[in-house]
């Protein structure tokens, strides 16, 4: 984190360009890597092209929500630990709110307008991970070693399916960096800016080995409706790899296994998290809020919480060694190979589930190619484009 104080000014400007992401920021963790690397890298240049596939190789490996992961890294890199929070908030809040919004409420994406937005958003996240993805494939992937690992990456993600696939394919591309990838133009990988102090790594280690040893304690000792949804949110979090849809079947059988809520009520909020932007994880504050109906603020509150925080720890353990395992030279043949991989999860990503959920027909194909031609040639904002694909899945809608 940085030694010197953070100006106030820098801390608004993370919270506000994460506040925009986290309100436009449609399609799932796929899409919302291709933000971040649109946003962060290409547009901010906050981060560099090798920083940035870094974090994401590192994230993906962790258990946690893999986007939120990265953007929490950004965050941090930029403005310490307000920039990390403030940018965890930013991303989060909007998606939680209206999910509790609408646990409280009747649908709110009833009706052919709402419906041919949603559509549109869906198609510009196919542009938006089209562009992340080629982008990346030119700088990660320059030879034949390494496009032949993201090669093998996409067919296993996309053949096997899981988030065991795509930890399968991390681990081989990394094995294959290390037995293919050595050779390089010599340059120093340099110091990366996403790092933290030991005492921080530390304390984030403790922190996270006593809520997951003594959440479960607590819910035996203290039994209370409280405390049992708090353990099975923190060990949801602790232990699902590979973030996004992958959290739903253990949240099913958490919350709809054990008779706290209907199976309609969890597919009706399901399909509320599918319709509006920010990581999918914020579906835990839609179950806070059903799991009680008395305080559903609070109860979403210490869902939202109890399902991030687990990842967000081990994120913060991890990165004070970090420099100094990418500066070995194995290490750099290794995350060669990784950051392949993560080309290949990212494009089979492309293609389950953003391309077969959002292009339905030969106008989704035109849009997205117009979305993808706007970010490519005319250089727009991933904002503005969404806002284009909004309304162009409106006209189709109509």
């Amino acid at each position: 984190m940085p030694a010197e104080p953070v100006p106030p000014r820098r801390i608004r400007e993370i919270f506000v360009t994460f506040l925009a992401l986290g309100l436009t920021s449609f399609g799932g963790p796929a899409a919302h890597l291709g933000y971040f690397h649109h946003q962060f890298v290409v547009r901010r240049r906050w981060l560099s092209e090798q920083d940035y596939a870094d974090l994401v190789a590192l994230c993906q490996f962790l258990p946690g929500p893999a986007s939120s992961q990265v953007g929490f890294a950004i965050g941090m890199m930029r403005g310490g630990g307000w920039g990390a929070a403030a940018a965890w908030a930013a991303f989060t809040l909007p998606s939680a709110f209206v999910l509790v919004a609408f646990a409280l409420s009747a649908s709110l994406l009833d009706g052919p307008v709402s419906q041919g937005i949603i559509h549109g958003l869906k198609v510009a996240a196919v542009a938006i991970v089209a562009h992340a993805v080629s982008g990346m494939a030119r700088n990660l992937c320059p030879d034949r070693q390494r496009a032949g690992i993201a090669l093998v990456a996409v067919l296993l993600v996309i053949l096997a399916g899981g988030a065991l696939s795509q930890v399968s394919a991390m681990v081989i591309g990394a094995v294959a960096g290390l037995l293919f990838c050595r050779k390089h133009n010599g340059t120093d990988p340099g110091h990366s800016r996403l790092s933290v102090s030991d005492r921080a790594g530390r304390w984030a280690a403790f922190f996270f080995t006593v809520l997951l040893l003594g959440l479960p304690l607590l819910a035996w000792l203290a039994p209370s409706n409280l405390t049992e949804m708090m353990d099975a949110f923190y060990r949801t979090g602790a232990l699902v790899f590979g973030g996004g849809h992958v959290i739903l079947p253990l949240l099913e059988a958490e919350v709809v296994q054990t008779g706290w809520i209907t199976p309609d009520q969890f597919l009706t909020g399901y399909g509320a998290a599918q319709a509006i932007p920010g990581p999918l994880f914020t579906f835990s504050a839609y179950l806070g809020a059903v799991l009680e109906p008395t305080a559903p603020w609070l109860w979403a509150a210490m869902a939202l919480v109890m399902i991030f925080l687990p990842g967000l720890l081990l994120l913060v353990a991890v990165l004070p060694r970090w420099n100094n395992f990418r500066r070995w030279e194995s290490a750099q043949a290794l995350m060669r190979g990784a950051n392949a991989a993560v080309v290949g999860i990212l494009g089979a990503a492309l293609y389950q589930p953003v391309w077969t959920s959002a292009i339905l027909g030969p106008q989704d194909f035109a849009l997205a190619l117009t979305g993808f031609l706007l970010l490519s040639v005319w250089k727009l904002s991933a904002w503005a484009v969404v806002i284009v694909m909004a309304g162009g899945g409106l006209l189709i809608g109509a």
